[in-house]
């Protein structure tokens, strides 16, 4: 799979990246003691690591063209109780009550800060995915990947998790579409609103949201070959 590059706007050139560390870095001195209180009490109620690491596939590298994979940071909001078989537990058995406080209040995505000021994040754009959910996507769908993802972005404040995943992924690429100061600072505005309302965190009746492999193989849109194959596939991206 690979994507091509993209024309960008003056804003997007030479002005996101360069306001994205200045805000981002400002923010992280800022809430540095809220970053502190909140890692002793997830050291207390959930142990360690503190830090959540994950793979996530981000901007597509010139030199490759093909998705840089990057380490997502995020504050641990689940145990790691396992069952008989020394198998993780579902995340619904694993998330407790201070891992829904974290997520409901977007606490957990802080440290993405970090993310940010090393470059492979943007403050606004669309939301990193798993490696085995962008498998599944489309070569369209994947030119989302065409800029950073972001801490929030349109697709977030238009239902976060509530909408469906082809819904997600088109708002994505709407917003790569035309990246304006503005239309970042609009999302900035109405991502503190879902903040504060709570709205859009989980599926409904979801501890976390689903696959997006899981969500095609349910649907019946794809096979179960297809689905093992690309399982499969992010598998070796990952190695």
């Amino acid at each position: 799979m690979i994507i091509k590059d993209r024309t960008c706007g003056v804003y997007e050139k030479y002005i996101k990246r360069p306001l994205d560390v200045i805000l981002a870095s400002v923010t992280l001195i800022v809430v540095s003691p809220v970053l502190g209180i909140i890692a002793i009490m997830v050291k207390i109620q959930l142990g360690s690591p503190v830090i959540f690491k994950q793979p996530r596939p981000g901007i597509v590298d010139p030199r490759t063209g093909k998705e840089k994979i990057f380490y997502l940071y995020k504050f641990r909001s689940m145990t790691n109780k396992k069952d008989s078989k020394g198998e993780l537990l579902p995340d619904s058995e694993r998330l407790t009550k201070f891992g829904k406080i974290l997520r409901s209040t977007s606490l957990d995505e802080l440290p993405e800060l970090i993310n940010i000021i090393k470059g492979d994040m943007s403050i606004i754009g669309p939301r990193p995915q798993l490696v085995r959910d962008m498998v599944f996507m489309t070569k369209e769908q994947r030119k989302r990947h065409r800029v950073r993802p972001g801490l929030s972005g349109l697709s977030q404040v238009r239902g976060r998790n509530t909408i469906s995943w082809e819904s997600k992924l088109n708002t994505d690429l709407e917003y790569i579409d035309k990246i304006t100061f503005w239309s970042d600072l609009k999302i900035v505005f109405q991502t503190f609103i879902k903040i504060f309302t709570c709205e859009g965190i989980t599926e409904q009746g979801m501890a976390t949201a689903t696959d997006y492999g899981d969500y095609l193989l349910a649907e019946g849109k794809i096979d179960r070959d297809t689905y093992w194959k690309k399982q499969k596939e992010a598998k070796e991206i990952l190695r």
